[in-house]
This record gives C-alpha cells, structure tokens and sequence, in this order.
C-alpha cells in the first residue's frame, strides 16, 4: 500500500464519517440552541428540560436518515472492497 492510498482512503474515510454525523450533529445544535433561548427567557434551569429533546429528536433525525447513512456506508464499503486488488 502506497502512502498515497493510504492517505486517499484516510481522507475518504474521515469525509464520510463527517457527513454522516453532520446532519444530527445539526438537529442537535438547532434544538439545543432553541431550547437555550426558552430557557434564558424564562429562567428555567431544569437539566432535564434540555436532554430530553435533544435526544428525542436526534433518535427521530437517525431513524429518517437511517436508509441514507446505511445507502453510503454501503457504497463506501463497496469501493473500498473492490480496490484492494489495487492495493496489492
């Protein structure tokens, strides 16, 4: 394995691994966010009050974006299989 394979199959990696927790990273920081400013505004300090809906909704986001995130694992696994005779 070449240094350049090798640093081509790093980056690809790290690149699906980021668009991949990208989007519920998102939903995370939207409700988080949200869920910040009701709590400032009405000086709520319930800890609870922002994990719950924060899980709740990331849960949601993955099970709707499950089919899309197992559609480019398999893609990705799929090319890196058939290029291992190129590794060689």
């Amino acid at each position: 394995m070449t240094f350049d394979l090798a640093s081509e199959l790093l980056r690809s990696s790290l690149w699906l691994a980021l668009t991949l927790a990208g989007p519920l990273l998102a939903v995370c920081l939207v409700i988080g966010l949200a869920i910040s400013v009701f709590q400032a505004a009405t000086q709520l300090s319930d800890p609870t009050l922002s994990f719950v809906p924060k899980l709740v909704a990331v849960v949601f986001s993955a099970a709707a974006l499950l089919p899309w995130m197992l559609q480019r694992l398999s893609e990705f696994s799929t090319a890196m299989i058939e290029s291992i005779p190129a590794a060689q």
